[in-house]
């Protein structure tokens, strides 16, 4: 088979698995706007998706600083946290006696719910960027640790006891064998907390912020406007699916080596 043949059938591929979901997706508006409309739902109670759509365009020009206050807050926190989870992951694994003594707490860390431990921030680091950026990370570096500890280990066996025999020491088998085979697992770890960092980040501006898409939701909540509060939360789906869609397209570019995936 050519490589464009290869490269058409895995576009019809992609096309047919894009589609099911934006068909589902078409239908289920559908049955929302029928429903609200037959049943006369009150619009501040749960509005058309016609009505949102509406509200969305209409509130584009004023959503631009909120989006990027809120964009600038993600990536920097996902920055963090994944950098964070990265470096956990490589010292845990290097010294054996740490992780058996540190990673139950991460576990149990987990079990801690983060917006609980807001108002506490906010005591401790002020009403500033720092107390945000500490609940971002907190619900960030998690999955990526998690992830990048599962592919140091999963490194193949067989290939390092060769290396040892060769001479080499343990430092150069993490350089040139595990840190290599760990970057699908990262990347997988990274894909999670893509999809929690926008989350977190608007979250993190409920505890305190005079900007941004949480502080807009919380000022349309004030006022009963629905279909605002849905206007924020397709924006966040929005930006959450692009930060996904960027990990995705670095994972590809970073992990070619590994060659086609099967179907």
């Amino acid at each position: 088979m050519s490589v464009s043949s290869s490269r058409v059938r895995a576009a019809r591929t992609a096309g047919r698995r894009t589609l099911a979901p934006v068909l589902v997706a078409i239908a289920l508006l559908a049955v929302w706007e029928a429903a609200v409309r037959i049943f006369d739902v009150p619009a501040w109670m749960l509005p058309a998706p016609s009505a949102i759509a509406t509200e969305l365009v209409q509130q584009a020009p004023r959503l631009g600083e909120d989006v990027a206050a809120t964009g600038q807050l993600t990536l920097v926190g996902f920055a963090l946290g994944s950098a964070t989870g990265v470096l956990v992951a490589a010292v845990l694994h290097l010294v054996r006696p740490l992780k058996d003594a540190v990673y139950p707490l991460l576990i149990l860390s987990q079990n801690v719910p983060t917006i609980a431990l807001a108002p506490l921030l906010v005591v401790w680091f002020g009403f500033g960027m720092t107390p945000k950026l500490v609940i971002i990370v907190l619900m960030c570096f998690f999955p990526v640790a998690v992830a990048a500890m599962d592919g140091l280990r999963g490194a193949d066996r067989a290939i390092a006891d060769y290396l040892r025999m060769s001479g080499s020491s343990h430092w150069t088998i993490f350089r040139v064998l595990e840190v290599p085979g760990s970057l699908p697992s990262v990347f997988s770890g990274l894909k999670i907390a893509a999809t929690y960092a926008v989350m977190s980040a608007v979250i993190a501006e409920w505890v305190g912020s005079d900007k941004g898409l949480g502080h807009y939701l919380l000022l349309q909540k004030s006022a009963f406007r629905a279909d605002r509060m849905f206007v924020a939360i397709v924006v966040i789906v929005i930006a959450s699916l692009l930060l996904f869609g960027l990990i995705v397209s670095a994972e590809r570019r970073l992990t070619r080596w590994r060659g086609p995936r099967e179907r």
